[in-house]
C-alpha cells in the first residue's frame, strides 16, 4: 500500500511537472518575431543611428504595456552595413527564425528581396524608399511601401517648386542625386512633369558615398544657374551639398531636399543651423518633439530610471524609426485579432497591413490608408523649412500630382 502511495505520488508529481512545462513552453510561445535590418556601420548610418533606435524603442514600448494582444514582440535586428549579401543573409536568417514581417532597409536591398519575400509569404516594409511601384499590391503583394515614396516624394518637390514660382513654363530645375538605384528612382516621374509643366530639366549625379560634388555644385551654381534644385542625397552626401551650394553662392532658399537628405544630423553636418538657413526639407512623419508617442517613450525610460538615447534628439530620423516600428504592431495586431487570438502567420500579417485604416499615432503622420491595391498609404508629406535654428513647417499634409504617379505605377515594368 505504502509502494502503491509513492508510485501515484510520482505519477502525480510527473503529472505537475508536466503541466508547468507545459505552461512554461506555452509562456514562451506567446511572442512574435519582427525581423529588421539597419545599417548602423555604413555609408547610410547617419540615418541609421536615428531610425534604429526609434524602432526599438518603440517596441519596447509597446512590450512595457503587456505587447501586442498579449504577445510580446521578439524584435532580431541585423546590421547589413547598406550591403546587399548581408541583408540577404539577414533575411534567411530571420525567416528560419520565424519572422512574420522584416523591416527592409535600403532600395538596392528591397531589390534584391522583393521576389523572396512573396515566394516566402513574409511581409516586408519600405517607407519612403525602395521599390516605387511596389505601391500597386497587387503586382508588389508582400512589399509595403507605407509612405510616400521616390515618385510621389518627386512629384511633391515639382508641386512646391510650382508653388513657389508660379508658372514653370521656361524655368530651370536642377535635380542633384545619389548615383544608385535610389538615386535615380524619381527621374522619370520628374521628367513626365517636365513634359506637362514646360520647366527644363538637368540631372547632376554623384557618385557613391557623396562626399565630393564640388564639380556637380559649381556647374549647378556657376553654369545652369537653375530656379530651383531638388536635392536627393542621403548618407553624407546632404551636409555636403549643404556646405558646397553655400560656398558656391547659390541660395538654400532655392533648395527642396527629398526625405533622406532631411535630418538634423544633415544640418549639423553642414555646419549647423545659421548654415542651412531657408533649406527646405521634405518628411513623411512629423518632425519635433510635440507627440504623445515620444513623450510616453521618455516616460518608459523615466521609468527605468534611465535617460532617453541620444539618438532621439534626431526627431526627424527617430520618428521615422518609430512610425515605422508602429506600423508592424498595427499590422500584427490585425492579424492576431483576425484569427481569435491565434500567433498569426506572415500571410495573416500580410492581410493585417492591408486593413491599416486612419492610422495617424497621434498626429505623427497623416491618416494612413493601406489596403490590398494601394500598399503606399497616400503619398502624403510635408515640406519644413530651416529657420532660426530649427525646422519650421511650411505645409501641410499634401500630394502631388496623383494621376502622373498612377500612371508611372501602371505603365512601370
Amino acid at each position: 500500500m505504502q509502494s502503491l502511495s509513492r508510485i501515484m505520488a510520482a505519477v502525480a508529481a510527473g503529472v505537475t511537472a508536466a503541466l508547468c512545462f507545459a505552461g512554461s513552453a506555452a509562456a514562451q510561445q506567446k511572442e512574435v518575431l519582427i525581423g529588421g535590418m539597419c545599417d548602423r556601420t555604413g555609408p547610410t548610418q547617419v540615418n541609421g543611428a536615428g531610425i534604429c533606435p526609434g524602432i526599438q524603442d518603440y517596441f519596447d514600448l509597446v512590450n512595457s504595456k503587456g505587447g501586442i494582444e498579449g504577445y510580446k514582440i521578439k524584435y532580431e535586428e541585423i546590421d547589413h552595413e547598406y550591403k546587399v549579401p548581408p541583408a540577404v543573409e539577414a533575411y534567411q536568417r530571420e525567416k528560419g527564425d520565424g519572422a512574420t514581417s522584416i523591416l527592409v532597409y535600403g532600395s538596392p536591398q528591397v531589390q534584391a528581396l522583393n521576389k523572396k519575400l512573396e515566394e516566402d509569404k513574409i511581409p516586408g516594409t519600405s517607407p519612403g524608399f525602395g521599390i516605387a511601384a511596389s505601391a500597386d499590391g497587387k503586382r508588389f503583394p508582400y512589399l509595403f511601401p507605407v509612405a510616400a515614396t521616390y515618385w510621389s516624394q518627386g512629384a511633391a518637390a515639382v508641386k512646391f517648386v510650382k508653388d513657389k514660382l508660379g508658372d514653370l513654363h521656361g524655368k530651370k530645375i536642377a535635380y542633384l542625386f545619389y548615383d544608385n538605384p535610389a538615386g535615380r528612382e524619381p527621374i522619370p516621374v520628374i521628367e513626365d512633369l517636365q513634359k506637362l509643366e514646360g520647366f527644363e530639366l538637368r540631372t547632376f549625379a554623384v557618385p557613391p558615398p557623396a562626399v565630393e560634388m564640388g564639380a556637380q555644385v559649381l556647374d549647378i551654381a556657376q553654369r545652369y544657374k537653375p530656379d530651383f534644385v531638388i536635392d536627393h542625397l542621403f548618407g553624407a552626401g546632404p551636409s555636403v551639398a549643404i556646405k558646397e551650394l553655400k560656398r558656391n553662392g547659390y541660395p538654400l532658399s532655392k533648395v527642396v531636399a527629398l526625405v533622406w537628405a532631411s535630418g538634423e544630423h544633415d544640418i549639423v553636418g553642414a555646419g549647423g543651423w545659421p548654415v542651412a538657413e531657408g533649406y527646405h526639407t521634405m518628411s513623411f512623419a512629423g518632425v519635433g518633439d510635440d507627440y504623445p508617442v515620444r513623450q510616453e517613450i521618455r516616460a518608459m525610460y523615466k521609468a527605468q530610471g534611465k535617460e532617453p538615447p541620444k539618438a532621439i534628439d534626431d526627431t526627424v530620423m527617430y520618428n521615422r524609426g518609430v512610425l515605422w516600428a508602429a506600423l508592424h504592431v498595427e499590422a500584427t495586431r490585425n492579424a492576431i485579432k483576425a484569427n481569435g487570438g491565434q500567433k498569426p502567420t506572415g500571410e495573416q500579417v500580410k492581410a493585417g497591413f492591408e486593413q491599416i485604416h486612419d492610422f495617424s499615432l497621434g498626429g505623427l503622420v497623416p491618416p494612413l490608408q493601406v489596403t490590398g491595391t494601394d500598399h503606399e498609404g497616400g503619398g502624403y508629406v510635408q515640406i519644413f523649412q530651416v529657420k532660426g535654428g530649427k525646422f519650421v513647417k511650411e505645409t501641410e499634409w499634401f500630394r502631388a500630382y496623383p494621376e502622373v504617379v498612377a500612371e508611372a505605377i501602371k505603365k512601370a515594368e
